[in-house]
């Protein structure tokens, strides 16, 4: 009786889910392209031979590298800004806290695409609001999104600012768990501020902190929309990612290719998840 029930979301899952998958899987050492689907018995399979012209590819190097930069400044400084806003919110600013939580978690809910565009402009060389205002104090901005030395770090900075409001909101949820009691017999004993933070806050928030990291870190891994809006990989590729780097081969028909950069990308986002994991598990 229970496998009839959890039949049709089992003939959906490997339908829709499994099945594709396992096909991108086997795609993946074979040296199928867009010229080959007319034909699929012209497909050859090539064992490793594609993952392992991925990893000597010196432009998905490149990509890797930008996805690593992204990855390790990017969720940190996320996760310290949505700490921070859930903590002023916990503590210091109650009367209008629902305004404010509304007010961080509005671009967590508004069209990537939209900011992208809209940080773009902030952010032009020659008519961004930014550089304009730098000018009115006699600085000459720089190319935030043309210049190689900053392109990447911009990027960083529009993603930590758009979602931080949705680990604020978590992390939110996660202070309001702790008693007041730890907190006010810490305060007796003669604890600061710092240290009731460090010592009840911070250990307590383990799990939600594990939650908040995977979860960023996950979708700052595949990160896509950002550079194919704001800059489509450049300049000189210093913004390429690894997800826009597949859609790229994804485009020029290397099926196969592009099967094995994803599935790297996969394990990537694997190998993430378990330090993350081993970071915030709970001592016993």
């Amino acid at each position: 009786m229970a496998w009839s029930f959890a039949l049709p979301f089992l003939l959906l899952f490997t339908v829709f889910m499994a099945g594709p998958i396992m096909v991108a899987l086997v795609t993946s050492f074979t040296d199928l392209r867009v010229t080959d689907i007319r034909n699929p018995l012209s497909v050859d399979f090539v064992g490793l031979e594609n993952y392992l012209a991925v990893l000597g590819d010196a432009r998905f190097q490149k990509a890797a590298a930008n996805t690593a930069v992204f990855v390790l400044v990017g969720v940190p400084l996320t996760m310290a800004l949505g700490l921070a806003a859930a903590v002023g919110l916990n503590q210091g600013i109650v009367r209008f806290r629902t305004f404010f939580r509304v007010g961080f978690y509005l671009p967590v809910v508004t069209s990537i695409v939209a900011i992208a565009v809209v940080w773009r402009l902030l952010l032009g060389t020659e008519a961004g609001l930014i550089n304009g205002i730098l000018a009115g104090f006699g600085i000459d901005g720089p190319g935030w999104l043309t210049d190689e030395r900053y392109a990447l770090w911009s990027i960083i900075a529009m993603a930590a600012w758009r979602n931080l409001g949705f680990l604020m909101v978590i992390f939110l949820a996660g202070l309001q768990t702790i008693p007041g009691d730890l907190y006010e017999a810490a305060e007796v004993d003669g604890a600061n501020l710092w240290q009731r933070f460090k010592g009840i806050t911070l250990p307590l928030m383990r799990p939600t902190l594990l939650f908040g990291a995977v979860i960023t870190g996950i979708g700052y891994v595949q990160f896509f929309e950002e550079v194919f809006v704001m800059t489509e990989g450049g300049p000189l590729n210093a913004t390429l990612s690894l997800a826009l780097y597949a859609y790229d081969q994804f485009s020029f028909g290397n099926y196969g290719y592009t099967a094995a950069i994803a599935f790297i990308l996969f394990l990537a986002i694997a190998m993430l998840t378990v330090v993350q994991f081993r970071l915030f598990r709970t001592e016993a």
